[in-house]
């Protein structure tokens, strides 16, 4: 094995622990984005005519914080574990979540399309657009963190066995 290969390596682990990271925080956004119109939406803090009720999917999307918790736990001793849990994790608090988000939006969105009709709101816009927007957002979000962690492990695996054969 060629000395070059193992800074290659951590230099390629490195980047995409930085990757990760930056999704990390956009995800933390848009998740206290959502706690925020939820907290106002039900705190009553606004008219409904300023801001809606919250969707049924935005409750169970609370819990993706969870996932990119794991992912950063992960990072400080390249805890494999933490990150495969991360990564299914993200699957049932994250995706699913937004999978149903855009079924139950759906009617709306497609009241909307057709009739030009919104009967929710978000400071004077539709609602379904808005949170269409920002589910559409999370879901960019949530697949490049999938696939940079898969890159992350298949790394760390990669520097694992190569450990072991030394």
């Amino acid at each position: 094995m060629h000395p070059l290969d193992d800074k290659s390596v951590a230099g390629e682990v490195v980047t995409l622990k930085f990757e990760i990271k930056k999704l990390i925080y956009v995800h933390l956004v848009i998740w206290l984005l959502l706690v925020a119109k939820m907290s106002v939406g039900h705190l009553r803090l606004l008219s409904h005519d300023q801001v809606a009720m919250p969707y049924q999917w935005e409750y169970p999307y609370l819990l993706s914080v969870v996932p990119s918790l794991l992912g950063l736990l992960s990072f400080p001793r390249n805890n494999i574990s933490y990150l495969v849990l991360s990564m299914i994790s993200m699957g049932l608090f994250s995706i699913a979540p937004l999978i149903y988000g855009s079924m139950e939006m759906f009617p709306a969105a497609q009241q909307l399309y057709r009739h030009g009709k919104a009967y929710r709101f978000l400071f004077g816009f539709s609602a379904v657009s808005v949170m269409y927007l920002v589910l559409v957002l999370a879901v960019q979000v949530h697949a490049w963190q999938l696939y940079y962690s898969k890159k992350l492990l298949d790394s760390w695996f990669t520097s694992t066995q190569e450990k072991k054969r030394k």
